[in-house]
């Protein structure tokens, strides 16, 4: 057997302080310490998919319609190199990540970075910290989310368990939209017209749409199920434009988590999940072979007084016979039933809904809400019009205007170079500015009828707000009925968000603040504002960069409806955003 040589302390020293350089670079170390590099690689081409008895050509990811899933665990560094194949630009965002000195990951096109081109490539990179469960990821440009997304799956770290019982199987279940048209061609008419845009045609559970639907038996969802068991069902709302109610024939579901949080665990028979949010439900199986089958069913929560697409998708609850494990339950005919579900515009329902949302608030899972608030802001979110510009027809209200959407009266203009590029290089002159109203310059009666003096006019600019890094921040987001009171998924890049208040009509900041839960109030990332009222979230600014807020109804999106804010950095080095990677991409 050799002998090891001896090592000179000189030697050992020298290794020593090579490793501890090594692990100290910003892309090995958090990593190292907490878990693995994981490495995707996703190519944006083309791909023809047949539904509702037509072929047509969509923007997919990895010839997946929705995408590859992501499966990590909390620590661990995601690199995911997007090869851009397609002449549309692309960027990629994952929904839900709090990117910490990670903006440059975001994935907003024009704000945190520009898109990718055709023929180009730009590697996503960040770390999963403190984060488990289900979120997902999309295009965040135009419409091409209607087709780019997929699961983001963040399993708790190793020898970590879930804060319930362990399920037999998981299950993600994604809803989307699906366009007879190009989305793409849909969203572009209706900017250059003013007019709404033309709705979908169906909606689906993972790309299919059901057998409610025309020529689509076939194309049906069928979870298959053993008696006695406990599922983990990882729903996710990617749909464009629309929040979903979901319920299975016959059946009871606990949710146990949202938007990538564990909640505090309550029975529902019906959810209401809007465009960006995430619930984990358990499902428990019956404990013997029913001999039937169950529709899942998912259609539309609605209020607003423009079109929507009033279908409903439907996927099937199939158990497996235990007798014949081998035979399907279809063979036998049995009876197939149907859940009911509340109706379209149940706002009453989606209110005690939401209200049930609390975090677990525990000694492992603290809800670290801000108790007392440094910046506060009250935003009105809704829609609004623009005036037709000369010799042009248009078709939005009245025939005259243009349909648009505001915060505060402020509808987002996006820039031509990424805001964060010129937040960073401290070129935002001329880029964006930071005088985004902190309340309604005009106020007015919110939720009420519409005085005949009240401007429907909006404004229109890049503004932001700019915050010093760790502050505390609540804001109360409006909502109005200029146009019609409608709910609004608002979601923020960059942060959670404690729901800590809500209710209908307007605030009184003088009365409702007193009735706030500051004990165990839900941490989320995207949060419905009530059709016709108000809802209030805190957060605290512990992030550096530049981070939307926005409505996830993408028309909304398209019409205007976000702002940024800038957190600017800290003063130690763990509180300061890193200079871009060198293949950011270039506008």
């Amino acid at each position: 057997m050799a002998s090891a040589l001896p090592l000179s302390p000189a030697f050992v020293a020298a290794f020593l302080l090579a490793l501890s350089c090594f692990w100290s670079l910003p892309e090995f170390s958090a990593a190292a310490a907490s878990g693995v590099t994981r490495h995707y690689r996703f190519d944006i081409k083309l791909k023809n998919v047949t539904r509702l008895c037509q072929t047509k050509s969509i923007v997919a990811v990895n010839g997946k319609f929705p995408g590859p899933r992501i499966i990590a665990r909390e620590g661990d560094r995601i690199l995911v190199k997007v090869v851009n194949h397609v002449q549309n630009n692309i960027s990629l965002h994952w929904h839900g990540i709090r990117q910490l000195q990670s903006g440059w990951a975001d994935g907003p096109s024009y704000i945190t970075q520009c898109p990718i081109q055709t023929n180009q490539s730009y590697v996503y990179n960040f770390t999963i910290t403190g984060q488990r469960g289900t979120l997902f990821w999309h295009a965040h440009i135009s419409w091409l989310r209607a087709t780019v997304y997929g699961p983001l799956i963040i399993l708790p770290k190793h020898n970590a368990s879930y804060p319930f019982p362990k399920p037999h199987k998981e299950v993600p279940i994604i809803f989307g939209e699906w366009w007879k048209a190009d989305p793409e061609a849909v969203i572009r008419q209706a900017l250059q017209t003013g007019a709404g845009p033309n709705v979908s045609e169906a909606y689906t559970i993972n790309g299919l749409p059901g057998p409610l639907y025309n020529c689509s038996k076939k194309d049906t969802f069928r979870l298959k199920v053993k008696p006695g068991k406990t599922y983990l069902l990882r729903l996710i709302n990617a749909a464009v434009n629309d929040e979903l109610f979901f319920s299975i024939a016959n059946h009871s579901l606990t949710v146990v988590e949202a938007d990538a949080l564990y909640v505090k665990p309550f029975k529902t028979d019906i959810l209401l999940i809007t465009p960006g949010q995430t619930t984990n439900v358990l499902l428990r199986t019956k404990p013997s072979y029913p001999n039937a089958t169950f529709l899942m069913l998912a259609r539309p929560y609605f209020t607003g007084m423009g079109t929507f697409d009033n279908s409903t998708v439907a996927g099937i609850l199939e158990y497996k016979n235990p007798s014949n494990p081998s035979a399907s339950a279809s063979l036998k005919n049995p009876p197939l039933l149907k859940p009911t579900l509340p109706q379209i515009n149940a706002t009453s329902f989606v209110a005690k809904f939401s209200a049930k949302f609390r975090s677990l608030a525990n000694s492992k899972f603290p809800a670290n809400v801000p108790k007392t608030v440094q910046k506060r802001f009250f935003f009105t979110v809704g829609l609004g019009t623009n005036p037709c510009p000369k010799n042009q027809t248009c078709q939005g209200p009245n025939n005259s205007t243009k349909f648009a959407a505001s915060i505060n009266n402020i509808s987002f203009i996006l820039p031509t170079t990424a805001l964060l590029q010129s937040h960073f290089f401290g070129k935002s002159n001329g880029v964006f500015t930071t005088d985004f109203p902190t309340n309604p310059l005009q106020p007015f009666n919110y939720t009420g009828t519409p005085s005949n003096n009240t401007n429907t006019n909006v404004s229109n600019g890049t503004k932001a707000v700019v915050l010093k890094f760790n502050t505390s921040v609540e804001v109360v987001l409006q909502g109005t009925g200029i146009l019609g009171a409608e709910s609004h998924p608002l979601h923020l890049h960059g942060f959670n968000f404690f729901v800590v208040g809500q209710g209908f009509g307007n605030f009184n900041p003088n009365k409702d603040p007193a009735s706030f839960n500051l004990v165990d109030p839900v941490e989320r990332n995207t949060i419905g504002v009530p059709s016709g009222g108000w809802v209030a979230i805190r957060f605290l600014a512990d992030n550096p960069g530049v981070w939307l807020l926005h409505c996830h109804f993408d028309v909304h999106l398209s019409w205007g409806l976000r702002m940024a804010w800038v957190v600017q950095d800290g003063k130690l080095p763990n509180q300061k955003l890193p200079p871009p990677p060198s293949d950011l991409p270039k506008c």
